[in-house]
């Protein structure tokens, strides 16, 4: 009887588990291979691709009763990725190679029937596990070198075949552990070819560009087609602060996670995800039997863009209101809570009716009052209350239009936008949040105090648009950061009055 032991891990939401992947091969009994452990179908189908990849590399298992556990026996484990620790645990078995030589390895990886080793999903956050845990290193395929790589303190190594990875335990050739690449924060204009300077016009929409990137504000568009609401969006990104170091990780884990990397290492640029209005649920949010991120955690750190709003279906768009509250995507099955972090600038845009042209001096609306009612009534006041800047976009006039380039350029707003970040962070400095966007309770109170003519002005605001409690805390929010933008301490009735007037809808309603 021969027993042996490999280190590996299991995915639970972002994290890794550790997972002992333990072989028995006894020479007792009929020949068999069974395995235990809560091993789902891709693992269990494993069997068949290591035996392959055994046989095709030259390398024979006696004929013998194997078992396989893969432990704890109370987590499940699912992918491809324990291909390779399969492999390396039949062979120390065997007698191919001493399990001491890979005592304190860490193991992922997918085999081909050739022996090749292919990516797998997660390899980043086992890496950060196999660092906890004082790992010698971590053996994983060459697709995967760049994201283990970013974790400090840890040797990856990087067999590219099955035979490569045992010669390596075996003494008979040696790998160079990978070489990390240093972190470097995008610089301003790697975002591609879009800038502000093209966007003819809508500066009172670039104003409010500005304010919900300098306090991470989410930001709804309403106007007609071809009236740059797209084109806002899509250069929002532009006038963003870049990742901090932290962030690109947290970024990176998620892309991990997905197996979307493609052989890349630390992401440094914030994420902008657009998805069709016909996602589901799960697509949007993230789950399935087997939970992966969805958009909003794909997002994360960065833009979501919900372009044409009240076409995603109304039980989509009512998932979004918990973790634009909470920043992150709690999944609950049967067995398991898994949590993905979700803090997203949530940016929108929509028609102001059915037709588009409600309000358009070029063209004649189409829709009936009823018509119009229950296209709005698609948005939910809960899920229109967590937007905090509504701004309207009306189509640009012809002599905007044949213009030169705008003065108002991405490289200008990121300049302010970076300012207002600065105080923002200073001011909250030790807090869990650094933005405006996410000021409540105390925290607000504290920081958003008002003279007795801004508790006049509100009081008028809210009796005359009728703005519910948590309007109020978007406007004060909004306030808060205007002033930043100006270099003020305190909120002056001007801030307020500026507030108010980027919350559109509420002044609709009341007109």
């Amino acid at each position: 009887m021969s027993l042996s032991s490999i280190r590996t891990a299991a995915l639970l939401g972002v994290e890794a588990y550790p997972v002992s992947l333990e072989v028995d091969l006894s020479r007792q009994g009929m020949p068999s291979f069974s395995m235990v452990g809560l091993a789902e179908g891709a693992v269990r189908e494993s069997k068949e691709r290591v035996l392959a990849a055994l046989r095709n590399a030259g390398l024979k298992l006696p004929p013998a009763r194997i078992t396989v556990n893969l432990a704890p026996a109370d987590m499940r484990k699912e992918g491809s990725a324990y291909d390779l620790p399969l492999a390396m645990a039949l062979l120390a078995a065997t007698g191919a190679f001493s399990p001491e030589a890979a005592a304190g390895y860490f193991m992922a990886g997918e085999l081909s029937l050739t022996g090749e080793l292919r990516s797998v999903p997660g390899v980043l956050p086992l890496a950060a596990l196999a660092r906890r845990l004082g790992a010698r290193g971590l053996i994983a395929p060459a697709a995967n070198a760049a994201e283990a790589a970013v974790v400090e303190g840890l040797d990856v190594f990087a067999p590219a075949t099955l035979l490569e990875a045992l010669h390596f335990f075996t003494g008979e050739e040696k790998l160079s552990p990978v070489a990390p690449k240093p972190f470097a924060p995008a610089a301003p204009g790697l975002e591609g070819l879009l800038d502000f300077s093209e966007v003819k016009g809508q500066d009172h929409a670039k104003r409010a560009v500005e304010i919900a990137a300098a306090g991470g504000h989410n930001l709804l568009f309403i106007g007609p087609p071809g009236s740059g609401k797209t084109m806002l969006a899509k250069r929002l990104p532009t006038v963003l602060p870049p990742l901090s170091f932290e962030e690109a990780l947290e970024v990176t884990t998620i892309y991990s996670v997905s197996g979307r990397l493609d052989g890349e290492g630390l992401l440094t640029l914030r994420p902008f995800r657009s998805p069709h209005h016909t996602i589901s649920d799960a697509g949007l949010i993230g789950g399935g039997s087997y939970p992966r991120p969805g958009e909003v955690s794909m997002a994360h750190r960065g833009v979501l863009f919900l372009d044409e709003l009240p076409e995603f279906k109304k039980s989509v768009l009512e998932v979004l209101r918990q973790p634009l509250e909470d920043g992150k995507v709690t999944i609950a099955r049967a067995a398991v809570s898994l949590a993905y972090p979700a803090d997203v600038m949530l940016v929108c845009a929509m028609n102001p009716c059915p037709c588009g042209y409600l309000g358009d001096e070029r063209h004649a609306c189409t829709c009936g009052e009823a018509e119009v009612r229950r296209y709005r009534s698609r948005l939910s006041g809960p899920l229109l209350d967590r937007i905090d800047l509504q701004v309207e976009v009306p189509a640009v006039p012809y002599k905007e239009l044949r213009a030169e380039a705008s003065p108002t350029t991405s490289a200008t707003m990121r300049k302010r936008v970076l300012a207002a970040r600065e105080v923002q962070a200073a001011r909250y400095a030790g807090l869990p949040f650094t933005v405006n966007g996410r000021l409540s309770g105390r925290h607000l109170s504290a920081h958003c105090r008002l003279s007795e003519e801004g508790h006049g002005f509100m009081e008028g605001a809210v009796r005359r648009l009728g703005l519910s409690a948590r309007s109020h805390t978007r406007v004060l929010r909004i306030a808060r950061t205007i002033a930043d933008l100006d270099g003020e301490a305190g909120l002056r009735v001007e801030h307020l009055a500026e507030a108010v007037n980027l919350r559109g809808l509420d002044r609709q309603r009341t007109s």
